[in-house]
């Protein structure tokens, strides 16, 4: 993670937030690229297992996103 600031001035909230946000972001990307390869991909024996994959990692990233919600009372309130 870059930290704009230095990780040195950051308190232990912030540092799992960021750490939880770069998260969601690493599991969108990944969600991005099995649909890539799933709409590519010719044999269906490996498709079915990268949709299982992708599926697996937009289980990941709604549980990031309920514990941001959780965590972060303002982002919380941007959902509603």
């Amino acid at each position: 993670m870059v930290f704009e600031e230095g990780k040195n001035t950051l308190n232990e909230y912030t540092l799992d937030l960021e750490r939880a946000r770069q998260s969601l972001i690493e599991e969108l990307d990944a969600i991005n690229k099995y649909q890539e390869r799933i709409d590519n991909c010719k044999d269906r024996e490996l498709r079915k297992v990268l949709e299982h994959n992708r599926n697996e990692e937009k289980e990941h990233a709604a549980m990031l996103i309920q514990l941001i919600r959780k965590k972060d009372k303002t982002q919380d309130m941007a959902f509603k």
